[in-house]
Order: C-alpha cells, then sequence, then structure tokens
C-alpha cells in the first residue's frame, strides 16, 4: 500500500448510452439517464442527468439537450467529460472533501468498440481526475453481475441488450470467445414507436412519450400471458396541427418492434453458428443470459428461447447486471486481471 492510497478513490461506472450508473463503496450511487442540457449562449452545461432529462423536447432556441453518448460510444467528448465530471461530484461522500480525490476506475465498454473510441473513453476518464482507469467489455461484466463464474473452463452466452448497442458474448476461461456488436438496442425501440405512431395514427409524439409507451405496454410478442393495459397517448395530430389522444395496446407495440427483434435474433444465430463446438455443448446446458434494460421487454425471452430452443433466463435486475459486475471486478482487481482490456 502507498502512502497516499487513503487519498485514492474506488469508483466503478457504467457509462451507458440511456443511463450512467456509478457504485462507490459498493453501492450505487448514481443511476441517472446519460443527457446534458447545454446553455448556447455561454456553452455552459445547465443541467445533468434527471434534471435534464425533464428538459428534453421542451427547450427553448437557447437551450439545447445532448446526449453524449451515442450507440454505447462517445460523440460528444467535451459534453461527457462534463458529464462524468458532474456525476463524480455530486456523489455524497466525495462532496464532503475540500479537493477531488484522485480515482482508481473500471469502466464498461462496448465489445465492438475501436481503439479510438477506446481512447476517448480513457482520456474522458483521466480528465475528472482518473489516475488508474481499467476498462471491461460489458457483456463480460455482465456475466460477472449476473453471477456466473466466468473463469470456468465452460462455455455461457450473453446478451446484453442497452440503450445504443446490443452484446452478444461467449464467456468463457474469463475470456470472450466470440462476440457480435449491434446498434439495435433501446433507442432503435424508440425510434420504432415514434415511426409506428406517425404511420398508423398520424400522432407526432416526443421521445419521453415513446419511452413511456415502451416500458408500459413494450412488447416483445403478441401472445402474453398476463397482458399490460392499454395505454393513452397525447400528442399532436399531423393532419389536422391539433394536440389528441389515442389508445395504445401492447399487441401494435409488438408489431413495431418486430424487425427490430429479428434483427437481435440473426445476431443471436450468427453468434452460436461460429460457437466451437465444444462450448455449443456448454451453452445446450447452461442456456443464455438476457441483461441491460431491453431485457425487461415483456415476452422477449419466451421469442428468443422459441427461436434457439435454448432455455433464456433474465438476470435479476437487468438494468444493474452490469454496473454490478463492474463493482465485482473493482473490489478484486488482482483477481479479475484478465478479464480487463489490455
Amino acid at each position: 500500500m502507498g502512502l497516499f492510497d487513503f487519498m485514492i478513490v474506488e469508483i466503478a461506472m457504467d457509462l451507458g448510452t440511456a443511463n450512467t450508473l456509478i457504485i462507490y463503496d459498493g453501492k450505487i450511487v448514481v443511476d441517472s439517464p446519460s443527457i446534458v442540457a447545454r446553455d448556447i449562449r455561454n456553452g455552459k452545461i445547465i443541467a445533468v442527468g434527471q434534471e435534464a432529462s425533464l428538459m428534453q423536447g421542451k427547450t427553448h432556441e437557447n437551450i439545447k439537450t445532448i446526449r453524449p453518448l451515442k450507440d454505447g460510444v462517445i460523440a460528444d467528448f467535451d459534453a461527457s467529460e462534463k458529464m462524468i465530471s458532474w456525476f463524480i461530484k455530486n456523489i455524497p461522500q466525495i462532496k464532503k472533501n475540500f479537493f477531488t480525490p484522485a480515482l482508481r476506475m473500471v469502466v464498461c465498454i462496448p465489445s465492438g468498440i475501436t481503439e479510438v473510441e477506446m481512447r476517448a473513453v480513457k482520456e474522458s476518464c483521466e480528465r475528472v481526475n482518473g489516475k488508474e482507469v481499467f476498462l471491461i467489455h460489458e457483456p463480460m461484466a455482465a456475466a460477472i453481475g449476473i453471477g456466473l463464474d466466468v473463469m470456468q473452463p465452460k462455455g455461457n452466452i450473453i446478451v446484453d441488450i442497452g440503450g445504443g448497442t446490443t452484446e452478444i458474448a461467449v464467456i468463457a476461461l474469463g475470456g470472450i470467445i466470440c462476440d457480435k456488436s449491434i446498434k439495435i438496442a433501446g433507442d432503435v425501440f424508440t425510434n420504432d414507436i415514434l415511426y409506428y405512431m406517425r404511420t398508423h395514427h398520424n400522432l407526432y409524439i416526443g421521445e419521453g412519450s415513446a419511452e413511456r409507451i415502451k416500458i408500459e405496454v413494450g412488447a416483445a410478442t403478441e401472445d402474453l400471458e398476463d397482458a399490460p393495459e392499454d395505454i393513452t397517448v397525447r400528442g399532436r395530430d399531423l393532419l389536422t396541427g391539433k394536440p389528441k389522444e389515442v389508445r395504445v395496446s401492447f399487441r401494435e407495440i409488438a408489431k413495431a418492434l418486430d424487425k427490430s427483434i429479428q434483427r437481435i435474433e440473426d445476431a443471436i444465430m450468427v453468434t452460436l453458428s461460429v460457437t466451437p463446438p465444444e462450448l455449443a455443448a456448454d451453452i445446450y446446458n447452461t442456456g443464455l443470459y438476457l441483461a441491460g434494460g431491453g431485457a425487461m421487454l415483456r415476452g422477449l425471452d419466451k421469442r428468443l428461447s422459441q427461436k434457439t430452443e435454448l432455455p433464456v433466463y433474465i438476470a435479476e435486475d437487468p438494468l444493474r447486471a452490469v454496473v454490478r459486475g463492474t463493482g465485482i471486478v473493482l473490489k478484486d482487481i488482482v483477481k479479475y486481471k484478465s478479464v480487463l482490456v489490455k
């Protein structure tokens, strides 16, 4: 232990397209939408996270809401750095300190990320006083968070459906054997719903309303056992320009999302088709694990099970599986050294 080790603060971060989660001292201290609001006149960030998300779609010309991450990677370097810095400074235990402590961080990245994108994440973290920054692939973190023993010589397949990307990976012996990362995930589902409402109901709605529809009546299949109630959606009529409301059922949303879910199914089938035979034999026994916010889509496990003919398990609290795994790695970096990205 070094002399100044007591001044180093350890945090684990899941920097997601839709949400950012941070673990400090074994507890989730930040769980906020990855969004910032900027004043265009002076370039200042005026709100971050939940506060900024309430402004989305309701701003005037001087305020712009930005999502600094797109498809799981940093799209706006400046905004992402300010967002990370804001989140870290608002961790209650760090807020008490007079000075900004040095940080030891473990951060999640998508498995299909390029060197340049990886460097952008690392630099963003170093600029907020990250002295040691370790990176880990999202599906690996999800597997650890679900409680799988990734060090065993045994194959497991993880499907992590986040906001910007869906990560599919076959994991064994602390490494990713084969993986596929596709840019079809929560954001695409939201856009599918926007498009469906415009084309089938002539109703123009905002992203916030589409997100609410996805959460309340989103479904992957039309034959659900316990179906959610229809919901009322309000927006602007594209023909008359007047505000109007319509009722939407889960069956309509299942139709709207069908093509995107098909593409996720195809990606899973492609990954399974390149899996080495010994690991495929393991997967036949262990089944497929779902994590990420997309795993909460009603009937998705049933639909994937029919397609792959494998048992499908949803992680408990799938939204936090990745950050929980990252937190476990942070606690025992020596043990998990091999799973970190070099």
